[in-house]
C-alpha cells in the first residue's frame, strides 16, 4: 500500500435547494467524517474539506416556485447546511460555498487554462428552447420519458429510475418544467470536454489502478459498485461531454474566450472545483500551503459521495484534473449506496425523509444515537433502511443496555470500592481463583487483548468498513463487560480484593480506551465519558496512537490513583410513545405533501397527460390478461427479473425492470396485465416479448394492476 504524506478528504457537496436527510447524511458526511476523525487520533496530517453547491438549473427552479432570487435560496441553505453539519457532528476543517468570489475565479482560471491547453471542442448542436420563456433549456428543466427504463419523469441529464446517465435529445416526449409546453430546438455552441479521447488512460485508471503507466492506487480497494458503475459507462463508450450551459446562474465562462457571452460553466465542471476553492481558503486563513494538498504526488485524495455521484468523481473530474496537469487524482471514492425510509424510497417531492435539522430540535441530546443508527445500518455495499422502530431499537438494546450500563457499572463500582481512585495493584502478587496466574500477566494479556480489539477498528476505518468498524468498537464494550462477568468483582470484593483490583483497573483501562476510541463514531458521548473520567478532551493530535503505543510497551493509560468524577448514565432509554410521534408526523408530513407549483411538471404528484392519440391507434394495442408461472433474476441486472407469462393460450418470457419492488418469489402465481402485441427487444441478451402493464407515480414506485381474481387467463382488456 502506498504510504502518504498527507491526506486530502472531501464530501460532495450538498445541493444548495434543500435541506439535508438522513441519506445524505449516512450517503457521504457521516462516513467522511469517521474517517478523518479517526485519521487525526492517529496523528495523520488530514484536511476535511466540504462546502455548499450554488450553481445549477435545480436552483432557479426552485427560486422560480418560490418567487424568491437564486440568491436568497442559497443564502437559506446554506446557513441551514452549516447549523445542522454542526448539530449532528461533522468535522470539517472548512466548509465553503460555491458562490464566493475565489470559487468563481478558480473555476474561471481552471477552463481557461483548459481552453487554452485546446481541450475543448467546440460542438454546435441542438438544444431545446422554451418558446414560452424565450430560453434555452438546462438539463433539469426538461422531463421526459427515459428511452431506456420507460420512466416517464426522467431529467434531461439522468433518469433517477434506472441511473442512466441522458442528454435531454435522448428523452421521449420532452416537456419544458418552466412551461409544461413541448420546447423545440435550436441550435447553439458549447465547450465539450472530449472524454472519448481520454477512454483508454480512463480505463487504466480505473480497471488497473494505474496513471501514465504508474501504479496509482489498488483498484482491489475499491468498492465492487464503484468499480462497476465506472466499467459499465467506459464499455458504453465514453462521449464528449458538455462544459457549459445557456444559463442566468452560475460562473461566467472566461470573458476572455470568443462568443462567452451568455454562457454559464456546467454545475459538473465548477462544483467539483469548489473542492479546491475550498482548500485555497482554509489554507489563506490557516497560513498553509494549499498546493501541497492538491498537487504533491506524496499526497492522497479521497472523495465521500453517494453512489449518483460517481461517475462524476471517478471518470469526468478526474479527466479535468489531468488535462489541466499537477493535480493529484483520487486513490479512491468510496462512495455509498442509498437509503431508504420505511419500506419506500426517501423522496424529498413527497416530504418522505427524516430531516437531520427537525431531528435536532425535536430530539435535542440524540445526536449520537442517530449517529450509531446511521453508521450500524450503512448503505456501504448496498441499499439500507431507516426505520423507526430499528433507531429505538439500537438505542435501547445497544447503547443504553450494553454500551452506558458497562461504563456506569464500572465508574460505580469504582466509587464504591476506592472513592473514585483508579486502583492499583502488586503485579507480582499470585492468587489462586477467580482470575488465575500472576496478576501482572493477566493484566498485559488483558491489555494486549485490548490493543488488537483497537487495531481492528482502525483496520475496518482505513478499509472504508466503517459498519465492522462500530462493531469492532462495541467488541471493546462487549470485552470489557465480559472481564466483569467472568469475575465478578461484586461477589469477591472483601475476599480477594487484590483480584478485584487488578480487574477494576482493567475495566477502567477499557473504558478509558472506549473514551478515545469512540470519538468519530459517537463524539458528543465522547466529551461526556472524558468528562466524567477526569481526562482531558481530546485535541484530535494523534492521542490515539500514543495511547496504542503505551499499551504496545505495557504503560498504564489511566494511571493509578487518578481521580475521577461520578458515574452518569450515558444513554437512558426511549419509550414508545416518542418514537410513534416520529413515525405519526412522517405519515402525516407524507399525506399533506409540500406544496409546489403548478408549472413544475417533475415535482407534481400526478404525472402530465400524454399526447392525444386516435381511437385507429388505440385499437392496435392487445391488452390481454396472464399469470406470472416463473420468475428469476438476470445476472448483472440489479433492476431486472426475467419473468414467464401465461396466456391460457401461449407462455412468452418477457424481461421486466420491477427487481427493485418485487422478489422473484413473491410474484409468481400473480395474475396481470399484458400487452401481447408489443414488438419483441432483446435486454441483457433475453429476448423480451411482451409488457407487463404496471401503475406508476411520480416518484417511480411500480405497483401491479391485475383483473378479478382467477379471471380468464387470455382474455382481451377493452
Amino acid at each position: 500500500m502506498i504510504q502518504f504524506k498527507r491526506h486530502l478528504v472531501t464530501a460532495a457537496l450538498p445541493y444548495a435547494n434543500g435541506p439535508l436527510h438522513v441519506g445524505h447524511l449516512c450517503g457521504a458526511y457521516l462516513p467522511a467524517d469517521i474517517y478523518v476523525r479517526f485519521q487525526r487520533l492517529m496523528g495523520k496530517d488530514i484536511v476535511f474539506i466540504c462546502g455548499s453547491d450554488e450553481h445549477g438549473a435545480a436552483i432557479t427552479m426552485r427560486a422560480l416556485k418560490e418567487k424568491k432570487t437564486p440568491s436568497e435560496i442559497i443564502n437559506t441553505y446554506h446557513e441551514l447546511f452549516q447549523k445542522t453539519f454542526h448539530g449532528i457532528g461533522i468535522s470539517f476543517d472548512y466548509y465553503h460555498r460555491t458562490s464566493d468570489p475565489l470559487h468563481h475565479q478558480t473555476s474561471q482560471e481552471f477552463f481557461l487554462n483548459l481552453y487554452n491547453k485546446g481541450a475543448f471542442r467546440e460542438i454546435e448542436s441542438e438544444q431545446f428552447y422554451d418558446l414560452s420563456s424565450q430560453q434555452f433549456l438546462a438539463d433539469r428543466y426538461i422531463v421526459g420519458t427515459c428511452p431506456k427504463c420507460g420512466n416517464e419523469n426522467a431529467y434531461g441529464d439522468q433518469c433517477e429510475n434506472c441511473g442512466s446517465s441522458l442528454n435531454p435529445t435522448d428523452l421521449i416526449n420532452p416537456k419544458s418544467v418552466i412551461s409544461g409546453e413541448t420546447p423545440e430546438k435550436r441550435k447553439t455552441k458549447h465547450w465539450y470536454l472530449p472524454l472519448d479521447e481520454y477512454e483508454n488512460w480512463i480505463k487504466d485508471f480505473i480497471v488497473n489502478g494505474t496513471l501514465d503507466g504508474q501504479e496509482h492506487h489498488d483498484p482491489d480497494l475499491w468498492k465492487n459498485h464503484v468499480l462497476g458503475q465506472c466499467k459499465s459507462w467506459i464499455e458504453g463508450g465514453l462521449q464528449p461531454r458538455a462544459m457549459t450551459r445557456d444559463l442566468d446562474w452560475g460562473v461566467d465562462v472566461p470573458k476572455e474566450i470568443p462568443g462567452s457571452e451568455g454562457k454559464k460553466l456546467y454545475v459538473w465542471m465548477d462544483a467539483p472545483i469548489g473542492y479546491i476553492s475550498s482548500t485555497k481558503q482554509w489554507a489563506k486563513e490557516q497560513h498553509k500551503d494549499w498546493e501541497s494538498y492538491w498537487k504533491d504526488p506524496e499526497s492522497e485524495l479521497i472523495h465521500f459521495i453517494g453512489k449518483d455521484n460517481i461517475v462524476f468523481h471517478c471518470i469526468i473530474f478526474p479527466a479535468i484534473l489531468k488535462v489541466h496537469g499537477g493535480y493529484n487524482l483520487p486513490s479512491n471514492v468510496p462512495a455509498n449506496q442509498f437509503m431508504n425510509l420505511e419500506g419506500n424510497k426517501i423522496s424529498t417531492s413527497r416530504n418522505w425523509a427524516v430531516w437531520v435539522h427537525e431531528f435536532l430540535e425535536e430530539l435535542p441530546g440524540l445526536e449520537d444515537s442517530l449517529r450509531y443508527y446511521l453508521i450500524k445500518n450503512m448503505p456501504e455495499q448496498k441499499d439500507s433502511e431507516f426505520t423507526w422502530k430499528g433507531f429505538q431499537d439500537a438505542h435501547n438494546n445497544e447503547l443504553v443496555n450494553n454500551l452506558s450500563n458497562f461504563i456506569h457499572r464500572v465508574l460505580s463500582l469504582t466509587h464504591k470500592y476506592y472513592k473514585g481512585v483508579v486502583p492499583d495493584f502488586d503485579p507480582d502478587e499470585i492468587i489462586e481463583g477467580v482470575a488465575g496466574d500472576e496478576l501482572g500477566g493477566f493484566h498485559d494479556a488483558e491489555l494486549i487483548y485490548l490493543f488488537d480489539l483497537i487495531q481492528e477498528v482502525n483496520q475496518h476505518i482505513r478499509e472504508y468498513d466503517f459498519r465492522a468498524a462500530l462493531k469492532a468498537l462495541m467488541d471493546i464494550c462487549t470485552a470489557g463487560n465480559q472481564l466483569l462477568q467472568n469475575n465478578e468483582p461484586w461477589k469477591i470484593q472483601k475476599s480477594q480484593p487484590e483480584t478485584v483490583e487488578v480487574v477494576m483497573n482493567l475495566a477502567l483501562h477499557y473504558v478509558a480506551a472506549l473514551s478515545m476510541t469512540m470519538q468519530p463514531f459517537l463524539p458528543f458521548t465522547a466529551i461526556k465519558l472524558r468528562k466524567m473520567l477526569n481526562l482531558p478532551n481530546l485535541n484530535a493530535s494523534g492521542e490515539l496512537e500514543d495511547m496504542l503505543t503505551k499499551i504496545a510497551e505495557g504503560e498504564f493509560i489511566i494511571e493509578a490513583g487518578h481521580k475521577i468524577e461520578e458515574a452518569q448514565y450515558l444513554f437512558t432509554r426511549l419509550d414508545d410513545e416518542l418514537i410513534q410521534k416520529q413515525i405519526d408526523k412522517l405519515h402525516h408530513s407524507e399525506n399533506q405533501t409540500i406544496p409546489i407549483n403548478s408549472e413544475t411538471i417533475m415535482e407534481s404528484k400526478h404525472l402530465p397527460l400524454k399526447e392525444t392519440i386516435s381511437y385507429d391507434d388505440f385499437a392496435k394495442v392487445d391488452v390481454r390478461t396472464a399469470k406470472i408461472i416463473a420468475a428469476e433474476k438476470v445476472a448483472k441486472a440489479d433492476k431486472l427479473l426475467k419473468l414467464e407469462i401465461d396466456l391460457g393460450f401461449e407462455k412468452r418470457t418477457v424481461v421486466s425492470g420491477i427487481a427493485e419492488y418485487y422478489k422473484p418469489e413473491e410474484i409468481i402465481g400473480r395474475q396481470v396485465v399484458f400487452l401481447a402485441n408489443l414488438a419483441p427487444r432483446k435486454l441483457k441478451g433475453i429476448d423480451s416479448n411482451g409488457m407487463i402493464l404496471m401503475a406508476e407515480d411520480a416518484d417511480g414506485r411500480l405497483t401491479f394492476i391485475s383483473a378479478k381474481e382467477d379471471w380468464y387467463l387470455g382474455s382481451v382488456v377493452k
